[in-house]
């Protein structure tokens, strides 16, 4: 009788893998756009809009960052 035996190596996971649908960097920029066009207001972080535009740049950034990861 012969055995075979299973691999053990680990392997990381690709984005395709984990992500149903990847965020791109014009995703955020519209949804941005269409928050910014509703008068939308500070959410759960509490960063209002004056807050949010000072640092517009850093803070789209953040969000893309943390939701393409």
């Amino acid at each position: 009788m012969v055995f075979e035996q299973k691999s053990t190596r680990m392997r990381m996971n690709l984005w395709n893998e984990t992500k149903s649908v990847p965020i791109s960097r014009t995703m955020i920029w519209d949804a941005y756009k269409h928050v910014k066009s509703n008068k939308g207001s500070a959410g759960v972080d509490e960063i209002g809009w004056d807050e949010f535009e000072s640092d517009r740049s850093k803070q789209l950034y953040k969000l893309w960052n943390r939701m393409s990861s």
